[in-house]
């Protein structure tokens, strides 16, 4: 079962106002989610019940899984040093 995926309004801008080269990079990492919402290299934030985030390259996707609706939240996507 694929999960569906949805972006909160600032993950979205901040995904359309990065350099296509990055954009290129991190849209199959978020797709990917998908199929797998917990693949290998996930971490789960500290001091958050239900965020993870993923590493692709400098930049850092943070996400809530719900598991009974088989959704994925995409809440933040940011360079590492504005991720947190």
């Amino acid at each position: 079962m694929a999960y569906d995926i949805e972006f909160s309004t600032a993950a979205a801008r901040s995904l359309r106002k990065l350099d296509p080269h990055i954009q290129r990079r991190l849209v199959p990492a978020i797709e990917a989610l998908a199929d797998d919402p917990r693949p290998h290299g996930v971490k789960k934030l500290k001091g958050h019940e239900d965020l993870w985030r993923i590493r692709v390259g400098d930049y850092r996707i943070i996400y809530e899984i719900e598991d009974a609706k088989l959704i994925i939240y995409v809440l933040h996507v940011a360079n590492r040093k504005n991720a947190y």
